[in-house]
Formats: C-alpha cells, structure tokens, sequence
C-alpha cells in the first residue's frame, strides 16, 4: 500500500459521469510526453471512465474521433495524439511487475502520456513522479477522488487541474 493512500493532496466530489468528463477534459490539453497519471479504485470507480474521457479530449482537440476501447483485454491501447503518443494501460490481469517490462511500459513513462488503471501492479516500476487518482464509488452514483502527486512535474499538474476545479 502507498503512503498517500490515506493521506491525499486533495479530495473532489464528482457528482455525476458529467462531472468526472470535466475533470478529464481540463487535465486533458495539460499533458505532455512522460506524463504518467495513474487511476486506483475498485471495479466500477470510474477509472476508464475518465481515461477514455481524456483520450476523447485529447483527440478531439486535434480534430480526430476514434473509439477508445478498454484495453482490459488488450493490456495497453496506444494512441497517435500530435506531439505525444497516449498510452492507457489496465493492469489488472497481470501478475507481476516483470510482465511491465515486456509490454514497453517502463520506456512509454519517459516518452508518451501514460495512464495506468491498477499501478499497484507496477510495484518498483511505479514512476517517481506521476499523478494519482484514487476513485471511490458513492452510494449515490458520485465519486469522491482522492489526488496525490508524486513528483514537481505532478505537483504541477495538481496546481492547475485544482485552480481550474475552483478548489
């Protein structure tokens, strides 16, 4: 378990799916190549929820709409995003850090827009510097999120995503 797990930078209420879209679409034209964000939470959280949100964005931006599956079968979904390639990975099915290696994963932290639902399989390959996004399921169909940085880049992206929140 992470030190910040208890203890996070910040806590948001998204109320509704709406609300989660927003918070994607604002993070969204702030990243760049190694950029890591990394989705915890349950089945359900809401976590490729938000990251097919930001792809969508992302794309949009460039004037591309293409569908952006789950990759929780694929292991990783890539996509071409003008300056900086988007790699959204779901790790639950593997079983151990090494299977990082063999995806490309490690090199993708230093080189594209990384966003990784369940890093807690990442162990020792987890980036220093990334941003984290704990989702949490409501019983009213909200999600409360818990933020944590873990690094300057991070922080920095933290500031903004929570100025633009009204946080």
């Amino acid at each position: 378990m992470d030190p910040h797990d208890d203890h996070p930078d910040a806590i948001l209420r998204l109320p509704d799916p709406g609300a989660t879209d927003a918070l994607a679409r604002r993070l969204a034209p702030a990243l760049r190549a190694g950029d890591t964000i990394l989705l915890e939470g349950e089945i359900g959280a809401g976590k490729t929820h938000f990251a097919r949100a930001l792809i969508r964005a992302r794309l949009a931006a460039l004037g591309l709409d293409e569908d952006v599956p789950s990759p929780t079968f694929t292991i990783v979904q890539t996509y071409e995003a003008g300056e900086a390639e988007i790699w959204h990975a779901d790790l639950y099915r593997l079983s151990g850090p090494e299977e990082i290696w063999e995806l490309g994963l490690e090199d993708a932290f230093r080189t594209a827009i990384c966003l990784v639902e369940w890093p807690d399989r990442l162990g020792s390959l987890r980036p220093s510097d990334a941003l984290t996004l704990r989702f949490a399921a409501e019983q009213d169909d909200s999600r409360r999120l818990g933020l944590h940085a873990s690094g300057p880049r991070a922080q920095a992206l933290l500031r903004d995503l929570l100025a633009g929140a009204g946080a």
